[in-house]
């Protein structure tokens, strides 16, 4: 019998965040994370965060600077740290909540990850600071939520047009990438990355999903 015990609540103007243990006969417990009353990620089944965030470091030559678009429980960015070329890592999270759970060990291993001198949080919105750049990076990893087909706030959509795309190369290096997750085909983001970049090439991968067998998708642009 699975079991739920709530261990965090917030609420912004995107809405409700939600921690909560589920408890499992026969299992460990399992740190799960809710918005708005759907499921987001868990402590479980963290590969479509590690195998799709290694798949992307693999991408790029020389990942020295990387910027991570959502912190969630931390497992993209702690990917991204155990490469060993890694030197600095930006990761933009909007929802205030998440950070405090990260820094105060509501999320376990959090205090540990945000230790990493490697590691600056910047807690805003990724489109906002994106523009506001001013240093350049080797990677853009987009980790927000599982792309244009499957939103976690309208807001997000953004992410996937013109604007923010151009955004984005801007702070590319040269031989640098954008990198975005989709858990759904997204012709349409691919059209705009090409026309942006002057590339974009679609990789599959398959993860596991709440137990289930899922395959996702990398959107690649290298900035010539």
């Amino acid at each position: 019998m699975t079991e739920y015990a709530e261990v965090a609540r917030a609420e912004s103007e995107r809405g409700e965040l939600v921690l909560r243990v589920r408890s499992q006969e026969r299992a460990a417990d399992v740190l799960e994370l809710r918005a708005n009353g759907v499921f987001v990620m868990d402590t479980q089944e963290t590969t479509s965060e590690t195998e799709l965030a290694a798949a992307a470091l693999a991408l790029v030559e020389e990942p020295r600077d990387v910027v991570v678009g959502g912190l969630g429980l931390g497992f993209t960015t702690q990917r991204v740290l155990a490469d060993p070329r890694v030197a600095r890592v930006m990761v933009v999270e909007i929802e205030e909540a998440l950070v405090a759970w990260m820094r105060d060990g509501t999320i376990p291993h959090g205090p540990a990850l945000l230790a990493d001198k490697r590691v600056q949080i910047v807690n805003a919105d990724i489109m906002m600071a994106i523009a506001e750049a001013t240093a350049s990076y080797d990677l853009v990893l987009l980790d927000v939520d599982n792309g244009p087909g499957y939103l976690v706030h309208e807001h997000n959509s953004g992410l996937y047009e013109h604007d923010f795309i151009a955004s984005t190369k801007r702070i590319v290096n040269p031989g640098g990438a954008l990198v975005v997750w989709s858990a759904n085909p997204a012709p349409e983001l691919m059209t705009v990355m090409e026309k942006v970049f002057g590339n974009c090439s679609e990789h599959r991968y398959d993860v596991m999903l709440q137990e289930r067998a899922e395959q996702y998708l990398l959107y690649l642009s290298r900035r010539s």
